[in-house]
């Protein structure tokens, strides 16, 4: 595979840094709901864009993408 150029590596990092932002407030709202299925729907997905943070730091680990 290529390298990427710097400004590709900016814009992933910037995506990376999102999914984090998401993942973050998405538990904050969580941990301020009271209706326990709101809740639960909540976690659930600030766990998904945390196991995509996951998913694309092992993918450039890997590849050796990023550093």
């Amino acid at each position: 595979m290529k390298e990427l150029t710097t400004k590709e590596l900016a814009f992933i990092e910037d995506e990376i840094r999102a999914e984090e932002i998401t993942a973050k407030t998405m538990n904050w709202c969580a941990s301020q709901c009271e209706d326990e299925l709101l809740r639960k729907s909540l976690e659930q997905m600030a766990e998904r864009h945390q196991l995509k943070v996951a998913d694309l730091a092992k993918y450039f680990n890997k590849t050796g993408l990023i550093q």
